[in-house]
């Protein structure tokens, strides 16, 4: 990822450094985990404890070796002087590789669960606050009923919570580690180093692996990742379309001495949220090979490594900075309810059609027969730009039936509202 799409705390976690310190807190435990078992001495223990890697040391090992965690188990062996022998004892490379890379998960689990609860946060506010600020709903991008913007944004809170349920669920699902040697049997080390290992790091161990712990928690951490981006996407393309020249009830943030294009000064675009829909893409892509990454030869091969050294930093770096920036645009959003009103009026009365049709149907009139007389008159108004009021109010057909004060409550937006507040307290939005 590019340094200014990130933020220090996710970078930390996938940093180089991050990952040499947590192999190194993986091979430290075990062989205290041995030494519980009498295997390792006090003193050797004492030792291993103040063991270091040198990543200098380590890179001119792997240009030998061409192996990244023998490169390491090296290092960190000289570090250690004689008691070295005892660092990476009875285990197998996927075993620190794996028990690490659950940790990391998880810290970038917390990171991420703490930006959707201030993304829910900031969509709570905002839509208490608008929750009567009346608008037009538009379904297929057409005008349809009147809605409120604070309904809009409830539905996203709703949204939000189910990912941090998903999110939560998924680094259950990671939280564990694996310490049973080159084919999951425990053969050349005991359960109770792996159990040791664990606890410390606040892992369970694998109820049962092979030489890796298996690919289909990944995927479902990833495919959690996917999801939210993808909910940050729509979110962030109904803002886009409401920031339209043509619709403008919204505007994301823009600030002072901000420009938005070379060429035309009055250009306010929506260029974040833009932003958000186009790693959105880079976050689902890499849902794909995380699924692949499930099947592996026999007790496990190689090619999920590489792609996980892409897909598993850049889908967490991209959505952390997704999340904090949208959380930014709802923030300091700009809200416009007057012209959320004038294009509501601007149809001609046309969002009304569907409860003159069932006023029509209430009185007696067949439904088909009342649908094609309201078509009618919403066809002419669309067409000739005139008022599709005053078109059924000529009409003697529905002369019969509604009178002119029944007519005129029919076009009453806040009709629409009348039960606005059940969303809002099944959600406990005050």
């Amino acid at each position: 990822m590019i340094d200014r799409y990130t933020y220090p705390e996710m970078k930390r976690v996938w940093s180089e450094e991050n990952k040499l310190a947590k192999w190194l807190q993986v091979e430290i435990l075990a062989c205290e985990g041995w030494a519980a078992q009498g295997a390792i001495p006090p003193d050797d223990l004492a030792a291993i404890r103040r063991a270091s890697v040198d990543p200098e040391r380590m890179a001119e090992i792997y240009r030998e070796s061409h192996h990244d965690v023998l490169s390491f188990v090296r290092t960190v062996a000289e570090s250690v002087g004689p008691a070295g022998r005892f660092i990476h004892l009875g285990l197998t490379s996927s075993d620190v590789l794996d028990t690490a890379l659950a940790v990391v998960l998880l810290e970038a689990a917390d990171i991420l669960a703490g930006d959707l609860e201030r993304l829910e946060a900031v969509l709570a506010r905002q839509a208490v606050a608008h929750k009567r600020t009346l608008m037009v709903g538009r379904s297929h991008g057409i005008q349809a009923e009147p809605t409120s913007f604070g309904h809009k944004l409830a539905v996203w809170v709703a949204e939000v919570r189910r990912h941090r349920r998903r999110l939560a669920a998924a680094r259950e699902t990671v939280a564990v580690g694996k310490l049973a040697g080159a084919v999951g049997t425990h053969a050349n080390v005991p359960p109770a180093v792996e159990e040791y290992v664990c606890e410390r790091l606040g892992l369970r161990p694998v109820e049962a692996g092979t030489q890796i712990i298996q690919r289909d928690r990944h995927a479902e951490y990833v495919l959690t990742l996917a999801l939210i981006a993808s909910s940050l996407e729509k979110m962030a393309t109904e803002i886009r379309g409401l920031q339209r020249s043509e619709v403008a009830e919204v505007a994301e943030p823009f600030s002072p001495g901000q420009q938005g294009s070379s060429a035309m000064p009055h250009k306010r675009n929506p260029e974040l949220a833009e932003r958000v829909c186009g790693l959105a893409r880079v976050v689902r892509a890499a849902a794909l090979p995380a699924l692949e990454d499930v099947v592996l030869w026999h007790e496990r091969d190689i090619s999920h490594s590489s792609t996980e050294r892409i897909i598993l930093p850049d889908a967490c770096l991209a959505l952390d900075y997704m999340l904090r920036t949208f959380t930014h645009i709802m923030d300091q959003l700009d809200v416009y309810p007057e012209r959320m009103r004038r294009n509501l009026e601007r149809s001609g009365g046309l969002v009304a059609s569907g409860r003159v049709l069932l006023a029509l149907v209430e009185r007696g009139l067949g439904r088909q027969e009342a649908y094609e007389i309201v078509q009618g008159h919403a066809k002419q108004a669309w067409n000739d730009e005139a008022d599709f009021q005053a078109l059924l109010r000529a009409d003697p057909r529905v002369r019969e039936l509604l009178s002119d004060a029944e007519l005129d409550a029919l076009f009453d937006h806040e009709y629409h509202l009348r039960e606005i507040d059940t969303a809002f307290a099944r959600l406990g939005l005050e």
